[in-house]
């Protein structure tokens, strides 16, 4: 179909490809978010090969090459600081065919800004949306409306056009933990500059992985009862108590944080949806399958959303349904079967069932470092850019 008028509602890591690729395809794209002010929720994003390979198809690969940490080597360790597995990345390079680029989000955010380039209407607070034969209209908070021949819903976890597709209210559920993030400078002393490294025991984890910038993206887990208020002020002292006797490193990096940069979600998902589609507007991005980040693929899940949504609108001239329905079908699936792998390696890793959790310590110790990355590349090669 040629000559669309599209809204993005989200100017996050999918709304902002979903514009980009949208636009290229020569469509009228109008992009709208609720906030003042553009601000990326989270300090890193792991942007893995199938996310990178559609920045690469839609001419963002030296952009986003240059603001990618050089990440060769993946290694856990145990909170006393044994390895457990050294996992070089270079098979897993080259059995996928391309190199996976850990970022920073604000680098990912201001980058795919630029790769835009149109207007992001900020303060527009997206409040439902009306639909007649001919078209879709999107309702603001403060009064205006905008008309278009559909609606890419890409407002976050708490999506308020999630309840108008599902037809239903939609609860977040709670992953078991809370997670600490930020950034710091590479050192020695924290770990090699070209490694991502995770400490792993007591059902927590310590990570830093190498992003642009010469710095590590870094992020504590902590199982903790939901609703355990955050306490800014005294971030380095609950992970002094937390990490308590981990390795040296870890011990490290919680003294060089800088706590009024730290950022700390409780971790959420949704359960997988029916649909992600309704008449003319399509959910993109975490609004259609928040996970937790477990498997590290939300972001690459939202980049895979906007190509394929843009694809099937470029290759019908049918109707914009008959494209949001294909969309549908094959989103759907990809994206709910990561939901539940990620919640899967979730409990995993976080002692929901404490002799899982041992277990999995266990593997970790004797698992072929080609196991892990086969893995990796299963989820990678699942994408639609194999």
């Amino acid at each position: 179909m040629e000559g669309l008028k599209i809204i993005v509602i989200g100017a996050g890591i999918g709304g902002l490809t979903a514009a980009i690729a949208l636009e290229q395809a020569g469509y009228q794209v109008r992009v709208y978010d609720r906030v003042q002010e553009l601000r990326p929720v989270g300090a890193g994003i792991s942007l893995w090969s199938n996310g990178v390979k559609v920045l690469n198809r839609l001419g963002l690969g030296e952009a986003i090459a240059k603001i990618g940490g050089q990440m060769n080597v993946m290694e856990y360790r145990t909170h006393q600081g044994e390895v457990l597995n050294h996992i070089p990345l270079h098979p897993l390079i080259e059995q996928v065919g391309q190199r996976p680029y850990p970022v920073a989000r604000r680098d990912l955010q201001e980058m795919l800004l630029t790769g835009y380039g149109g207007e992001v209407k900020l303060g527009y607070d997206c409040i439902g949306v009306e639909e007649d034969p001919e078209g879709v209209t999107a309702l603001f908070a403060n009064g205006e409306r905008d008309r278009g021949d559909l609606v890419v819903a890409a407002d976050g976890i708490r999506s308020v056009l999630r309840e108008y597709v599902t037809g239903k209210p939609l609860a977040l559920n709670y992953g078991g933990y809370v997670n600490w993030n930020g950034l710091v400078p590479t050192s020695p002393e924290l770990a090699p500059a070209d490694c991502w490294v995770i400490y792993v025991g007591q059902h927590q984890r310590a990570s830093m992985m190498p992003v642009g910038g010469d710095r590590f993206y870094f992020f504590f887990d902590v199982p903790l009862p939901a609703g355990t208020p955050p306490e800014p002020e005294q971030y380095r002292e609950q992970l002094r108590g937390y990490f308590q006797g981990w390795a040296q490193p870890v011990q490290h990096l919680i003294e060089r944080l800088d706590p009024q940069q730290v950022a700390r979600p409780e971790i959420h998902d949704i359960s997988p949806l029916d649909s992600y589609v309704r008449g003319r507007v399509a959910l993109l991005g975490d609004a259609a399958h928040s996970t937790c980040p477990d498997l590290g693929q939300g972001g690459c899940q939202a980049i895979e959303d906007a190509w394929v949504l843009t694809n099937y609108l470029k290759t019908t001239n049918l109707s914009v349904m008959d494209a949001l329905e294909r969309y549908n079908q094959e989103r759907r699936e990809r994206g709910n079967s990561i939901i539940r792998k990620a919640r899967k390696r979730a409990e995993q890793i976080h002692g929901k069932d404490p002799e899982v959790t041992r277990q999995w310590y266990e593997q970790l110790g004797r698992e072929a470092p080609q196991a892990v990355t086969n893995a990796i590349a299963e989820v990678i090669l699942g994408g639609p850019l194999h």
